[in-house]
């Protein structure tokens, strides 16, 4: 009895048991970022960033197994590595060959019998006052910098040392220029420079000459400006496609006025960029109390080169969710001084609120249609209307030919009487 209460209560869980949904093999960002319909329990998590509000990505590459191939590219690996890594590495190098040809010396020195002549007067050595392994180190060092201070000196008598010499001085050449080359490279990066180029705070979405419009706001803090600055934007959001793939974070253009030149900046004082949400938009159909439900990001990126250097400076920048205020526009910043402009960037990331629809592009079209649809009856009915005014107006026109056509037969009747 008991065994049949117990299987009866197994099938009971069996069936009020829900069905398990088995989740596909996919990396841990995807997995993150399943759409509802087949992962429920992430519909309430907190949005994980694509690119941090200070521009760096925020994605890590792991499982890496070709990792020769960082060193095919040694010189960039190099100026990638952070600060006191390549001065490590800086340090190493040169103290290394400086090492090693110094024991080279040294065996030199040793092999011919040097070390067993010191201080006689009639032998010639390799190198003049070397007694040991520093001095041949101290020697290697003054070789490969070029010191020279006159103390150590080679001899004539040696051609397995001038050989050494060549190599040495040839081989620190090219040490030098890889080093130093590498280290000026670092130090001249126009990351810094992206340090001075702000976005704000906050996206705003408002009404922009009767268009629904995306805005933010870009700026400079130094008087050396970024020539040949662009704009561009990515919508970062993962999507399920009709055949049921499931793309993580797939990125979508956001036109920023590509085709009209606006994306083209002169970025002397602070510029709000706007993107009309029209029906190329993916913002298209999302409205503002849709807006806090959806999971993306907008990533925001300023390129364009530095005038001092010349080289090519990129500042980035992302909004989420949370960060786009429905209803607002941005505080003006700039004013009008005796004889110049003037920039108040404590008002740069500050807003106001404005009258703004709720709902969404697409809604608000539909309903201009609407509203348009009572117009186009009245100028079809004005059409029909002014057709049928037409058709009077010409059966009038004949009857009066005709009456002047009677009339100037009844006059040549009596001019014959």
């Amino acid at each position: 009895m008991a065994a049949n209460v117990l299987e009866e209560d197994s099938m009971e869980q069996d069936i009020e048991s829900p069905v398990t949904i088995h989740q596909p093999k996919l990396p841990k960002q995807a997995r993150e970022d399943l759409p509802k319909n087949i992962n429920k329990e992430f519909a309430k998590r907190k949005i994980q960033r694509y690119v941090r509000k200070d521009g760096k990505c925020n994605v890590h590459h792991g499982n890496v197994r070709e990792t020769y191939r960082y060193l095919t590219d040694i010189f960039t690996t190099l100026v990638d590595l952070k600060w006191r890594f390549n001065l490590l590495i800086f340090v190493m190098v040169y103290t290394v060959t400086w090492l090693f040809f110094g024991m080279i010396w040294w065996l030199i020195a040793y092999m011919r019998g040097d070390m067993d002549h010191i201080g006689d007067s009639t032998w010639t050595p390799c190198v003049s006052n070397l007694n040991g392994f520093v001095s041949a180190f101290l020697f290697s060092i003054e070789t490969e910098t070029t010191i020279g201070y006159g103390y150590r000196v080679i001899t004539d008598k040696c051609p397995e040392g001038i050989i050494l010499l060549l190599v040495q001085s040839v081989l620190g050449s090219i040490v030098n220029a890889f080093m130093v080359g590498c280290m000026f490279v670092k130090i001249s990066q126009p990351k810094k420079r992206a340090e001075t180029l702000v976005f704000s705070t906050n996206a705003v979405i408002s009404m922009r000459d009767g268009k629904l419009c995306l805005m933010f706001r870009v700026g400079d803090l130094r008087n050396s400006h970024i020539v040949e600055a662009s704009i561009r934007a990515k919508l970062i959001k993962s999507k399920q496609t009709k055949e049921g793939e499931f793309i993580p974070l797939n990125q979508t253009d956001i036109n920023v006025g590509y085709y009209t030149g606006d994306d083209r900046l002169f970025l002397v004082s602070p510029l709000i960029i706007s993107h009309e949400i029209n029906q190329q938009s993916p913002f298209w159909e999302i409205s503002k109390a849709q807006l806090p439900k959806e999971e993306l990001e907008i990533v925001v990126i300023l390129e364009g080169m530095v005038e001092a250097t010349g080289m090519t400076c990129q500042a980035r920048s992302s909004y989420i969710t949370s960060e786009i205020l429905w209803g607002y526009r941005f505080t003006p910043v700039l004013t009008l001084e005796d004889g110049f402009y003037e920039v108040d960037y404590n008002s740069f990331h500050e807003t106001y609120e404005t009258n703004t629809p709720v709902y969404s592009a697409k809604e608000l079209a539909e309903m201009a249609s609407r509203a348009e649809l009572p117009l186009t009856w009245s100028v079809s009915s004005k059409l029909d209307q002014h057709a049928e005014l037409e058709t009077e107006e010409e059966e009038k026109n004949q009857e009066d030919q005709n009456e002047r056509n009677g009339d100037v037969a009844n006059l040549e009747n009596e001019s014959k009487v």
